[in-house]
């Protein structure tokens, strides 16, 4: 699984949601059993207190195409667990991770065979939290939480059948957000490189300085808003949709609509390839030939360019992504960790989540030479490895300013649907192309937006 996997977020989660309705945890059965999302399970695996029992016994761990990059790694850690554990055993589980991962999950939960110990993103494990499939870790280890960064370990609370937040998970990798930019273009431009703007609106008007001095011959940035939407809209502080979740807002904000306003001037002017609109939003190849003056927000494109692209590499530097009004970084929600409430063997598949996610393992597997990703642990942020900058090698650079952001960042994202972020999308393009108003475009993305909210989509 390269980098661009690390972000893949799975679809089609509304069936989960619907067919374990009515599901969740309960107390025992007359026979002594108690359930977890309608599966008989121990009673220690449910409820109040912490789990114990033996650390022995056989489980399966679950991983979504690492096999073939990372075998070697993961078989280490299972091997070191097995041994500091004797009586345990791990079956490691490499799903292909194809258009069927979901579904298939669907019907593992449901069958009660989900494996022990699962790598699920936020969508799946608000699904699997609300249905009672996962064990709760914050209260089955009330320590669990020790090893993370205050804000990542926040991130993994999820709504119970209840509507109780709960801690279903634990925080295992993440990314992270910087601006990559050509320092000749920029300076080319007028644009001072050693001074990134602060603000989303100062990032777009040293676009439009870009447009002006390349006059078509390279651009600023790639137009298709899907990347942006929500992210500028959380560093800007707009409220993007209703506390409950239940109804899109930002129309009532009016920098949305100076933001649209933006985006439509800037595709105007030159700014962004014109056939950049609905295609591709990837400037690897566009910054790779030195036609793109940012290149991708993804701290794993600057390594991208330093193997492609020497020449550009050279001219490549790296700066903070505008803080705007959140005032601190945003970092997304990670990549967890959950284990099945329905494991016939919780004590082994809780130490063994917790092993894997320590500052340790973690540690070890982000300097894996075959991915650029982050740990969620405060010590691991703190390993020479990411602290440690070689020069001006811009890749290290990068490691050490997101390492750093990663500490205080923002993990409150916006969690839009497909559905509602492309109704979102297609407004913003039509105003770029200049067939509705910026305002006449926001006031219909949240009318369409709230349209699908309703509908459950």
């Amino acid at each position: 699984m390269r980098a661009r996997r690390l972000t893949r977020t799975l679809t089609c989660i509304a069936t989960l949601s619907l067919a374990a309705a009515g599901c969740g945890l309960s107390g025992g059965s007359g026979n002594g059993d108690a359930t977890a999302g309608g599966c008989k399970v121990d009673k220690g695996n449910v409820g109040s207190g912490k789990l114990t029992g033996d650390v022995k016994g056989t489980i399966t761990f679950q991983t979504t195409n690492l096999k073939k990059d990372f075998g070697d790694f993961f078989n280490g850690v299972i091997a070191d667990f097995q041994k500091a554990h004797p009586g345990t055993r791990v079956k490691w589980i490499d799903d292909p991770g194809d258009n069927t991962f979901t579904s298939r999950t669907v019907a593992d939960a449901q069958a009660c065979t989900m494996a022990d110990v699962i790598n699920v993103n936020a969508p799946t494990a608000t699904a699997l939290t609300k249905a009672g499939y996962l064990l709760d870790i914050g209260t089955k280890d009330p320590d669990a939480s020790k090893p993370f960064v205050p804000s990542f370990w926040k991130t993994a609370t999820f709504a119970n059948a209840s509507g109780k937040s709960i801690h279903t998970t634990l925080p295992w990798y993440t990314g992270g957000v910087l601006l990559t930019y050509n320092k000749d273009l920029l300076e080319e431009a007028g644009v001072d490189p050693a001074k990134p703007p602060t603000t989303i609106f100062g990032l777009f008007a040293d676009y439009e300085k870009i447009a002006k001095a390349a006059d078509g011959k390279y651009f600023a940035t790639m137009a298709n808003p899907v990347w942006r939407i929500p992210a500028d809209f959380d560093q800007m502080g707009i409220k993007v949709l209703s506390a409950d979740g239940k109804s899109a807002v930002f129309a009532d904000d009016p920098r949305t609509t100076q933001w649209v306003a933006w985006m439509a001037k800037l595709y105007k002017e030159g700014a962004m390839p014109k056939d950049s609109l609905s295609s591709s939003n990837d400037p690897s190849t566009l910054y790779s030939q030195g036609k793109v003056a940012y290149g991708s927000t993804n701290p794993s494109f600057v390594r991208f360019v330093k193997q492609n692209s020497p020449s550009v590499y050279a001219k490549t530097a790296v700066g903070q992504q505008p803080y705007d009004a959140l005032g601190v970084a945003s970092a997304g929600a990670p990549q967890y960790i959950s284990v099945a409430a329905t494991s016939k063997h919780a004590p082994v598949a809780l130490a063994f989540a917790e092993f894997l996610t320590d500052a340790e393992n973690q540690t070890a597997w982000c300097k894996d030479p075959n991915v650029v990703i982050f740990p969620t642990t405060a010590k691991s942020l703190d390993d020479p490895f990411f602290q440690n900058v070689t020069g001006t090698d811009p890749f290290s650079q990068a490691r050490k300013l997101v390492a750093d952001q990663l500490k205080t960042a923002s993990t409150n994202q916006t969690n839009l649907s497909p559905a509602v972020q492309n109704a979102i999308v297609a407004q913003v393009q039509l105003a770029m192309q200049g067939k509705k108003s910026a305002a006449d475009a926001v006031k219909d993305a949240q009318e369409k937006a709230n349209e699908l909210l309703k509908q459950g989509s």
